[in-house]
């Protein structure tokens, strides 16, 4: 493979021979992960330093050598440098170098890491954000670099992971990946017809192999040092394929849309915890990555709003849901905060020109409460929120199972915002709580004028019973009539507040603004955050009163989401007690 490849994709380098340095006809760029505002890169620049790199690397082979063993340690360079991608819906240029955005350098950082430290991992992703690229990317950098290594792929239909020609099938992008590489980086002794062939891929200088397999054969292949299912949770007999690929991996990454409640993909995704990096995650549990279609520089609100409206004509809106907002429950009807609320709540303090301009006049009140709520059965991890007036200000998520350890955290959390309040889950190991925070003040380690901490009882009675549920229509119910215990209450004063904020966003309603709510689009987890706080469901129990079902179909419990019901509708002072037990 030559370098006057590149030409016909990049005019404005043709003639560089001419000149004196490729710098005469454009600067060369060495591609490195770029923010929305930094979008899009200048392919053009990244073409001239490749052109420009390679006649240094083929004029020196201690450089090559060097360049090698530079790379061996680090996959997203390596692509980003020497990988082209494949967009046929682009005007002119078909192929551009694989240049990352943020979210992209990060997946591939993610991957690596499941492949050092031997764990499994989960992608839930929009549609269309380049993550079975980038999956495909890192294979063909382990295939190149990694001695006798063997990565296995899967998807539900043959068809879908290997069609000669067709670029959305997995191995024509291994093979175009390959293809588009520098001869400088092809491994020695590569035959086409004998080394790259359907559905397989062999490294003949250094054994290594990427294999693919369809529908219920994959994990039948043989032992796998990874191996990544596309569209996972879209298979037909998930199950198994599960019990197949066991004891062949260590490392099995699920990369998918997502595709209602209850099947493998969303059970795996509920018990796993999600990645962010530098975060230390506990051996055994999935790691979870998401792509949210805002993560991708090329896709705006107006893009968002445009694609929504045309499903939403052709009746598809619950697919739009579930393809683009990444919404689980897209097709449940009793969910009792619709997905598509939450999103329009993210940075709601910024859009609601209203509310803007109250915070431009008033400034942001400075009153803060806290909820924690605290971890009590299997799975479930401790969470803390965080709230400055009506603004969700922060969320964390921690599986420590001693409470005077959790409290402690919390309180280091908290003590720095003098005369906050959190609300605590004071109901089964929740009601150790107070006693840790007592001895705190008992030993003069912490102020009740610095925090106090407020017992909150999800299964206690409704506040305010009488209080109607229509304020000044005396023929609506009251909250007694209608709730069957706090819990489900304070889900759908919740509810109210997101209502409130949608209408603002999208209608211009206007509202008390301590109504309203603002989800902080700079807050770690909001991804699952979100998720979470679209989850539970409702139905009438025994005597006809709402209750809420926070883990339908197998979900794990929404411990980020209970947090934040617990300080957007904290209890007086005095009103909470402690029960041990627990509640349904």
């Amino acid at each position: 493979m030559v370098v006057n490849m590149y030409f016909p994709d990049n005019a404005d380098l043709i003639g560089w021979r001419e000149r004196e340095t490729v710098a005469d006809t454009v600067k060369p760029w060495k591609p490195e992960p770029l923010g929305r505002e930094q979008w899009p890169p200048n392919y053009a620049a990244v073409y001239a330093w490749r052109i420009k790199t390679l006649a240094q690397l083929r004029a020196d082979k201690a450089a090559l050598a060097s360049a090698r063993t530079y790379y061996k340690t680090r996959p997203a360079e390596f692509i980003m440098h020497w990988m082209d991608t494949y967009d046929p819906r682009r005007a002119a240029t078909k192929w551009i170098p694989f240049v990352f955005f943020e979210k992209q350098y990060d997946f591939i950082t993610f991957l690596h890491e499941l492949r050092t430290d031997g764990e499994s991992g989960l992608c839930e992703k929009s549609r269309d954000v380049g993550a079975t690229w980038g999956a495909c990317g890192y294979s063909v950098w382990s295939w190149l670099f990694i001695k006798d290594d063997a990565i296995g792929w899967g998807s539900r239909k043959q068809d879908l992971v290997d069609t000669l020609g067709d670029p959305d099938s997995i191995f024509e992008k291994l093979r175009l990946l390959i293809k588009r590489l520098p001869d400088i980086w092809l491994p020695e002794g590569l035959k086409q017809k004998e080394h790259i062939t359907f559905m397989k891929l062999i490294n003949p200088a250094n054994g290594s192999v990427i294999t693919g397999e369809a529908g219920d054969n994959i994990g039948r292949g043989g032992r796998k040092t990874m191996y990544f299912k596309d569209e996972s949770a879209h298979y037909e007999r998930p199950d198994k394929i599960e019990a197949a690929l066991g004891d062949n991996t260590n490392v099995q990454v699920d990369i998918s849309s997502v595709n209602g409640l209850g099947n493998v993909f969303h059970r795996r995704r509920e018990a796993g915890i999600d990645w962010q990096r530098g975060r230390k995650i506990d051996p055994g549990f999935t790691r979870v990555f998401v792509v949210d279609w805002r993560d991708h520089p090329n896709k705006t609100q107006e893009w968002y709003d445009t694609r929504k409206a045309k499903y939403e004509r052709e009746g598809l809106a619950h697919l739009f849901a579930q393809e683009v907002d990444r919404n689980y429950s897209a097709a449940i009807s009793n969910t009792i905060i619709p997905y598509e609320w939450i999103t329009h709540a993210v940075d709601a303090h910024l859009k609601v020109p209203y509310l803007a301009e109250y915070i431009a006049r008033n400034g942001i009140p400075n009153v803060w409460t806290a909820g924690l709520d605290v971890a009590d059965e299997g799975i479930d991890r401790n969470a803390l929120s965080k709230r400055q007036w009506i603004i969700w200000r922060s969320v964390e998520e921690w599986g420590e199972r001693d409470t005077g350890v959790t409290t402690r955290r919390a309180v280091a959390a908290c003590r720095g915002i003098r005369g906050i309040k959190v609300q605590y889950d004071c109901v089964g190991l929740g009601a150790s709580v107070k006693a840790e925070f007592n001895r705190l003040v008992d030993e003069k380690l912490i102020t009740p004028d610095e925090i106090k901490m407020v017992a909150w009882n999800a299964g206690a009675a409704v506040q305010n019973p009488f209080d109607r549920i229509v304020p000044d229509d005396e023929e609506s119910s009251t909250n007694k009539d209608i709730f069957h215990n706090m819990k489900a209450q304070a889900w759908f004063s919740l509810r109210m507040r997101f209502y409130k904020t949608f209408k603002a966003v999208t209608e211009g309603v206007v509202y008390p603004v301590d109504d309203l709510i603002s989800l902080d689009s700079s807050m770690n987890l909001l991804h699952q955050l979100m998720k979470e706080l679209a989850q539970p469901t409702s139905s009438p129990g025994s005597s006809l009163k709402t209750v809420v079902n926070k883990k339908p179909d197998g979900a794990k419990s929404p411990n980020l989401a209970d947090s934040g019901v617990q300080m957007f509708f904290p209890v007086p002072d005095d009103y909470g007690q402690i029960y041990v037990g627990s509640y349904r």
